[in-house]
Order: structure tokens, then C-alpha cells, then sequence
């Protein structure tokens, strides 16, 4: 008898289970277990021993799910670095790491089996023995060329796709093979092919790859990019946007798969990089697998359970959650615009940053690492400052593109002079003409949606609040309600008061919707769309209106931060950016600098090709630092600025941030439990605890919300702060009147 350290997916430690040799049960196997007296999971072996544990009961590994392991020695170290960084357990690691239908559980045997699937099957077709030599293969066609000239013809295509695959002796896939399936039956029949079902796998040629052309600077930089690699260095790609920084993905790709390894590319958000996805899709066809969210669960489980028993050569483009497949041959990591909130889970443990998880994992695959954005974060900046990262840069943009002239446009002055209509400045009004006049596009930028943000009241001051989020309701004019959107919550829009019971509700701000409707007003002619999170509620419904942009139908395209990133539309030529205040007024020691990248992104959609765009960019503050580090383009200027301030502050780069989270139902037990949980952290950590203080988001769902920040210096040991954090938790968990209190730990906060 062994025995198996399983892995659940549950926010709990390992659990021990038996097995019987001939179960022949490996590390890195999912087995089926039943946990508890009615529940059955899968769990994945982590260890196996010889020696029985010291516990009076054990249950057995019931069986073994898939022929080969579902993870790889390397993804288990992966695992076992994020729960012990990040602050969970191995279960949570699990549940986020496997896709739902790649670890079935049940209440029952019968219905997990049910729910089990298996990997992909394709049907494989090979010459038989006497056929696998190209003269005895000649000889066979020559003889009966006559009397079965298809079945020759058949033949002669079977060998040719053979050749190409590595010799006669190759199984080639069915689609591959042009000829109609009696043919191949026939074949079959009489001796001369055999075919098999089995697991699927990639075309494994690269084929004729037309890989575009690179100017002298792109050149310059994938040379420099290849030093950094021979060096084991992190390479940060900062190319401004235009510059070509896909053009270097792609060459860097193309070697790397040309080596039999395995590609992951990572992005922020499949559905607004699709350009960028069907153009790799079209260069490195057969070879590219997408992987992400709003693939089905059996696509998404399939997808996982063939790379599992894939031999390399993969192409793997997707989002956070694809740097846990299963690759076997990793050699190159792209983190596209690495500068990306969308990189850090902050929803669920484990809260990774899949950003620095990528340099974990390709550090202990000796796998190569390319960090690529217009517009870097702090931290990477940082590292390429002191030598931890290598530094390349791309100034200018590709080809025929210049960077936009940008405008800065004075709100304030703009009405005391009379040339504000509605929420438009007389500036850009003038350039959006400027551009419909010359048959080209404008993209209005506004990061609100819905048609007014709150509803007021005039009188007394009363805004609708959700009752479950204890946040104003914004107003969405297409189904005339008002909605939360943290938690879906609506209610009708009202027109009178219910706290003074007058009728003086106003409309306060504006979103998409509403910009759409006053564009739509003053430019009656223009096609104008709308792009956000009521738009694209489906990849269909983004991928229409992306392609009416793009086939110049619209002539005005309305959105959120949806149209910052991953577009290249030819005809752009005006960018307003309508309320560039919001963005700068942010209660965040971040907030400059997300001004500046996302400023900076929907910049760059204006004058990609041929003629300079123009940017205008609305605010009441035409000389704030971060609106003239824009307006000259300088990302280095407002990098150092902002750096001398965090570390007079000591933010991050110059420490860590670890926020604790607590919720609870009970106003006055959350209190006192936040309480209680800052004395026990001060004790460990004397000046570095900030709170507790009620969350930023007070209500979410009925629960509320108070948190706690502990700043660890960088200086100090973060592994030492880490089992402090872990030991204060582990502490109230023992406190009756507190326990019931959840603590959710994000460490390296955004």
C-alpha cells in the first residue's frame, strides 16, 4: 500500500489518501477521491510515500482520470511559489489554475463521470509497412495506376503530406488529406493505410511563415532583445505606440517555435486584442491556441487536457489565467502592454500578478521573458534602472506613422469664452470636423459608461444608492433604469425625490451613452457606435462593431477603456479625450501614473498610418504635470517625477504592499475584528500598518468592507513578512466571537 499527499480544490492543505501499487497512481496525476461523506473531487497528486501517516482512518484514491499527468514537475513549482508568495493555500491555487471540466466534482461517482471529459481525438491515417519506402510506394502506383487511378491518386497524397511531416513512416491527420473518406475506407480494406483515433495534436510544421520586414530600429532592438536572453535577463520592450513592437514578437516567435519550444503570449484582454490574434492566427497557422474566459468550459478543458500531453512546439495566445497550461517545452514568454491592471487576479485567491509569475516560471523553465508596453509600469521601470531587466527602447514609430500632435483644451477657459457645447470644447469639435471633412475617424475617449453616472436631487442632495453596494446608481437610458455595476442591482429611474418628495432630480455627469446621443446631435451626418462594457456583452457583439470601424462605417467611435489598447484602425485621425480630470483625481498614490498610460494608449490610436493624428485632450487643468508629460510625450520625465515621490512616501517601488480585506455582514464584529487584526500586525510590523479603515467600496453585496495595509520596506525580508501575515490570520481564526470574519490577502496590492 502507498500513500498520496491530494491536492483539493478547496481553501485547505493537502489531504493524505492510499492507493494499491497496481493502481499505478503518479505525481502530477488527477484521481478521483471522495471527501467528506457525499462529495467526490477531483485532487492531484502531490507526493507519494511508502510510510502509512500516523492517522487512525484512511480513504483510498478511488482511480486515476487521464492517461498522462495533468501537471509537470515545473507547473508544481509554480504552484508552490504562488501559495507561498501570494498568501493562500494549494487548493485555491487549483481552482484558479484548472480549468472547471479538467477537475470534475460530484455527489456522486455516476455523475462525475458524467461531467468527465477526455482530451480531443482526431483520426490519424499512416502507410502500411510494405508502403513506407518511396520505391515501393512508386512501384505499387505504377502497377495499378490503370485499373484504380483514385486509389492511387490517394496514395500519392497520403506520401506527399508524409514527407513533409518527417517520412513515410508519419501518421497524418485526416483533414489533411484531400480525398473522399470511401477512398480512404477502401484503402483501409484492402491493407495498404491503417488509421487510429488519438489525442490530437498541432500541425507541427511551421510551413511557408512570411514574417514581416523590420526597419533598422525594430532590427536593432530584437538584437538587443537576444543579448538580454543570452545574459538570463528580462527584456522590456518600451516602444511607443505605432513603434512595431509586434513585428518583434512575431520574428522572436517564429525562432522559438522553429526550436520544437512552446510560446505563451500573454495579453490583457482577449476580445480587445483580436486584431492582434487573427494576424498571429494567419501567420502561424495550425499552431496557435487561444485561452481564455469566454471560451466554452469543454473548449477550455480540452484545450488544457491536449497541451498536457502535447511535445512542444505550441503557440499559446491568452490571458492571465493561460500561464498555468501545461506546457513542456517552454521558451519564450510575452507579456504584451505588461503595464496592465488586468494582470493582477484581485477578485479571488490567489491574487497573482501574472506579469511577475511569467518571470517566475521562465526563470525556472530557463525559458526567455519579453515585457512589452508604450507606457511600463514603475516596478519594471525600476528594474531596468538597476540592472535587473535589460532596457529596449523603440522612440519612433514604424514606418510611415508619427506620433500625434496633441492639443491641450482649457474646459474652464473654453466656456468663459463660449466655446463649450454640451461637453465638447470648440477645439475638438473643430478637428472632428477637420477629420470627417478628409474621410477619416474620430474616437471619443470617455471611461464612464452608462448615460449619467448618479441622479441628484436639486433640493436636498439625495443620489439612489444600491442597497447592497452603498454606491450611487448610474443611469442607462437604453432600458430607462438605474443600475449598480458592482453587483447588478436596478431599480426604474425616478423623477421625484423620495427623501423631500420633490420633483427636482437631475442628471449629474455624463457616460458613453450620453455622449453618443449630444455627437449624434451636432453631427447629424456621422455614423457614430458606442464601445463598452453594454456594448460588447458578447466577443460577437465586439468583434461587429470593431469590423464596422475598421470597414469605415462608423464614422465615430464612442468608448471606455475598451478602445485604449491592441487597435490599429488606418483612418483614425482625431482622439478626444473628454474628461481627463476624473482620470487625475483618483484617490490612489497610482493615479498619475495610470492617467499618464492610459492618456498615453488612446493617443496612440490617432495617426498610425501616413498623416499625424491630433489628441485633443479636455481638462481644467492645463498645467498639471501629468497633462504636459502627455502633451511632450514624455514618459521618462514622469517616471523619474514619480518615482522621487514614492520613495519619499516609501510606495512601491521602494516597498511592498500587503492589503488585508475583511467582510462581514455584522457592521460592529467587522469593526472590532479590524481592530484587533492591526494591534496583532503592529506587533510584528511597529511602523509599517496603516488602519483599518472603512474600504474605498464601503458595502459590496450586502458585506461590509474594511481593510488594512501593511508596507514592507525593501529592504526587508518579504518571506519573513509574509509568515507574520499568515500567523496573525491563523490567530483570529482562533478567536470565537471573530472567526466568522474573512480575510482576504493580496499581496503586491494595486
Amino acid at each position: 500500500m502507498l500513500y498520496a499527499q491530494v491536492v483539493l480544490p478547496l481553501a485547505q492543505p493537502p489531504y493524505t489518501f492510499s492507493f494499491d501499487e497496481g493502481l499505478a497512481v503518479r505525481v502530477g496525476d488527477a484521481v478521483v477521491v471522495q471527501f467528506g461523506s457525499s462529495r467526490y473531487y477531483t485532487g492531484i497528486v502531490w507526493s507519494i510515500s511508502e510510510h502509512r501517516p500516523d492517522y487512525p482512518r484512511l480513504k483510498p484514491i478511488l482511480r486515476r482520470l487521464y492517461s498522462a499527468p495533468l501537471l509537470t514537475p515545473a507547473m508544481q513549482r509554480l504552484w508552490e511559489w504562488i501559495a507561498d508568495y501570494y498568501i493562500c493555500s494549494l487548493g485555491e491555487v487549483m481552482r484558479v489554475a484548472l480549468p472547471s471540466l479538467a477537475k470534475p466534482s460530484a455527489t456522486s461517482l455516476q455523475e462525475l463521470e458524467e461531467r468527465s471529459i477526455a482530451p480531443p481525438t482526431e483520426r490519424y491515417v499512416r502507410l502500411s509497412a510494405e508502403l513506407q519506402h518511396e520505391e515501393a510506394l512508386a512501384d505499387y502506383n505504377a502497377k495499378h495506376s490503370r485499373r484504380a487511378p483514385r486509389r492511387c491518386a490517394t496514395l500519392d497524397k497520403i506520401g506527399a503530406i508524409a514527407l513533409t511531416r518527417g517520412g513515410l513512416n508519419s501518421s497524418i491527420p485526416r483533414r489533411l488529406i484531400d480525398a473522399e473518406s470511401e477512398h480512404i475506407a477502401a484503402l483501409e480494406r484492402l491493407g495498404l493505410v491503417h488509421t487510429e483515433h488519438r489525442p490530437a495534436e498541432p500541425i507541427r510544421t511551421l510551413g511557408d511563415v512570411l514574417l514581416p520586414t523590420l526597419s533598422e530600429a525594430q532590427h536593432r532592438a530584437l538584437e538587443l532583445i537576444h543579448a538580454a536572453h543570452r545574459d538570463s535577463l528580462v527584456a522590456l520592450l518600451h516602444g511607443v505606440t505605432g513603434s512595431g513592437k509586434t513585428e518583434i514578437y512575431i520574428h522572436l516567435i517564429a525562432e522559438t517555435l522553429a526550436s520544437g519550444r512552446d510560446v505563451v503570449m500573454l495579453v490583457p484582454e482577449i476580445v480587445i486584442t483580436s486584431q492582434l490574434v487573427e494576424r498571429l492566427e494567419r501567420i502561424f497557422e495550425g499552431r496557435t491556441t487561444t485561452y481564455h474566459s469566454r471560451l466554452t468550459a469543454l473548449r477550455r478543458g480540452e484545450t488544457f487536457l491536449r497541451l498536457s500531453g502535447s511535445s512542444g512546439g505550441e503557440l499559446i495566445v491568452g490571458v492571465r489565467s493561460s500561464i498555468f497550461l501545461p506546457t513542456h517545452k517552454l521558451g519564450l514568454i510575452i507579456v504584451d502592454e505588461e503595464h496592465d491592471a488586468n494582470y493582477k487576479q484581485s477578485d479571488l485567491a490567489p491574487r497573482y500578478n501574472a506579469r511577475d509569475t511569467a518571470v517566475y516560471i521562465a526563470h525556472a523553465c530557463n525559458a526567455q521573458v519579453v515585457l512589452g508596453s508604450a507606457t511600463p509600469s514603475l516596478e519594471s521601470y525600476m528594474n531596468a534602472l538597476a540592472g535587473k531587466y535589460a532596457y529596449v527602447e523603440l522612440s519612433e514609430r514604424w514606418g510611415d506613422g508619427v506620433l500625434p500632435e496633441i492639443i491641450v483644451s482649457d474646459t474652464i477657459r473654453a466656456v468663459k469664452r463660449g466655446e463649450r457645447k454640451t461637453h465638447f470644447n470648440l477645439e475638438l469639435l473643430q478637428n472632428i470636423t477637420r477629420s470627417l471633412e478628409a474621410g477619416d475617424q474620430a474616437i471619443l475617449f470617455q471611461n464612464r459608461r452608462g448615460y449619467s453616472p448618479y441622479v441628484q436631487c436639486r433640493t436636498c442632495g439625495f443620489s439612489p444608492r444600491c442597497p447592497r453596494c452603498n454606491v450611487t446608481l448610474t443611469k442607462h437610458k437604453a432600458s430607462s433604469r438605474m443600475e449598480c455595476h458592482y453587483c447588478g442591482y436596478n431599480e426604474p429611474v425616478t423623477t421625484v425625490c423620495p427623501n423631500c418628495e420633490t420633483q427636482d432630480m437631475a442628471l449629474m455627469g455624463f457616460g458613453t451613452e450620453k455622449v453618443v446621443e449630444e455627437i449624434t446631435h451636432l453631427f447629424p451626418e456621422a455614423h457614430v457606435d458606442r464601445l463598452d462594457g453594454d456594448t460588447s456583452t458578447s466577443e460577437s457583439a465586439f468583434k461587429r462593431i470593431v469590423h464596422r470601424f475598421e470597414a469605415r462605417e462608423t464614422d465615430i467611435l464612442v468608448g471606455t477603456q475598451i478602445i485604449t489598447k491592441g487597435f490599429d484602425f488606418e483612418g483614425v485621425s482625431t482622439v478626444g479625450i473628454l474628461n481627463a480630470d476624473n482620470l487625475l483625481s483618483q484617490p490612489d498614490f497610482r493615479a498619475s501614473e495610470r492617467a499618464f498610460q492610459l492618456m498615453m494608449q488612446v493617443s496612440g490610436r490617432a495617426g498610425r498610418h501616413n498623416d499625424r493624428g491630433r489628441v485633443v485632450i479636455q481638462t481644467s487643468q492645463p498645467k498639471h504635470p501629468v497633462i504636459q508629460y502627455v502633451a511632450s510625450g514624455d514618459y521618462r520625465a514622469m517616471a523619474l517625477t514619480e518615482l522621487e515621490e514614492r520613495r519619499a512616501f516609501s510606495y512601491p517601488p521602494y516597498s511592498r504592499l500587503v492589503r488585508l480585506l475583511m467582510h462581514h455582514a455584522d457592521y460592529e464584529l467587522l469593526r472590532r475584528a479590524a481592530h484587533h487584526v492591526a494591534e496583532l500586525l503592529r506587533a510584528k510590523f511597529p511602523s509599517g500598518v496603516m488602519g483599518p479603515v472603512a474600504s474605498a467600496l464601503e458595502m459590496l453585496r450586502g458585506q461590509y468592507r474594511a481593510e488594512i495595509l501593511v508596507k514592507v520596506d525593501t529592504g526587508s525580508s518579504m518571506s519573513r513578512a509574509r509568515e507574520h501575515i499568515r500567523h496573525v490570520i491563523a490567530e483570529v481564526a482562533k478567536i470565537n466571537d471573530i472567526k466568522s470574519v474573512r480575510v482576504d490577502v493580496d499581496v503586491d496590492a494595486l
